[in-house]
């Protein structure tokens, strides 16, 4: 039990600099394909959330993980990491 609260911890905390992370891109310029990645992005982290609901932990980390991976590589190719 201390294990899942733990990992329960964990993925508020990405959802939470998911959102920080989210913000700080909308207010640049993307292309079409790089709003795509966005559009990508920000659906893995609705399936997050909706996978922490449903205590599927291990799918909802791997969605929350997923999703930072697509924003970080959005915030590299225009240099704000």
């Amino acid at each position: 039990m201390k294990s899942d609260l733990g990992t329960i911890g964990r993925i508020e905390k990405d959802i939470e600099l998911f959102t920080k992370n989210i913000k700080e891109i909308e207010s640049i310029t993307l292309d079409s394909n790089e709003n795509e990645v966005i559009e990508r992005a920000k659906s893995y982290f609705e399936d997050t959330k909706y996978y922490l609901k449903k205590g599927d932990l291990i799918t909802s980390f791997g969605c929350i993980t997923y999703a930072h991976g697509l924003i970080d590589a959005i915030r590299l190719l225009h240099n704000i990491i």
